[in-house]
This record gives structure tokens, C-alpha cells and sequence, in this order.
């Protein structure tokens, strides 16, 4: 069985972003998605995921984030499944959330 999925709140990721911790940020979410509303992760499409591992860092905290948490966890199952990552963590409620909660400026879609 995998290991669970690890979360952490917007609220937690504007804490990291505020007191400019070394973390990593990615967005598995698709181009269009991120021109719409962004929150400054590294784009790595959810099906673009399996040529780019090397994009996620294995030496620090990563945050994976989506639309709703959905495909971010979807993503995280997978490599700590097949890969062996045990540093992934998925936002919570993802941009959404983040627009609830953070950033009203941020539109939803």
C-alpha cells in the first residue's frame, strides 16, 4: 500500500511564501489554466508529469497544487507510488481555495 498523501493548507503555503522558506512550487494544472490564475508554481501538466520527474526536487519540501487538489493528489499518489517521493505535499482546496482564503484577486474559473 502507498504511503498517504501529505496536505498543507493555503494558509501554511502563504506562511512558507511570506517567510521566504526554500520550498518548491508546482503547478500540475494546464497552460491556459495558468494564464487564467496563477500563483507562481513551476507549470508541470498533470500529463506531462512522467517525462519531467526530474523537476520535482527530492532534497526539499514540494507542494503540488491544482485547480481543486484533485489531480495534484492524483499526481503526488503516483510518484510517491512509483518513484519513492516522500517530500510531496498537495494544497488543499488548490487555487481555489487559495482565492477563498488568500487572495481574492485571483479569479476563479
Amino acid at each position: 500500500m502507498s504511503e498517504r498523501i501529505k496536505t498543507i493548507s493555503v494558509g501554511e503555503l502563504k506562511k512558507l511564501i511570506d517567510e521566504q522558506k526554500d520550498f518548491q512550487l508546482i503547478d500540475v494544472r494546464e497552460q491556459n489554466e495558468k494564464d487564467y490564475a496563477d500563483i507562481g508554481g513551476e507549470l508541470v501538466p498533470m500529463g506531462s508529469v512522467a517525462e519531467n520527474i526530474d523537476k520535482f526536487s527530492k532534497d526539499k519540501m514540494v507542494i503540488v497544487y491544482c485547480r481543486s487538489g484533485k489531480r495534484s493528489g492524483r499526481v503526488i499518489a503516483a510518484l510517491q507510488a512509483q518513484h519513492g517521493f516522500s517530500n510531496l505535499y498537495n494544497l488543499a482546496g488548490g487555487i481555489l481555495a487559495w482565492s477563498d482564503e488568500i487572495d481574492p484577486s485571483i479569479r476563479k474559473y
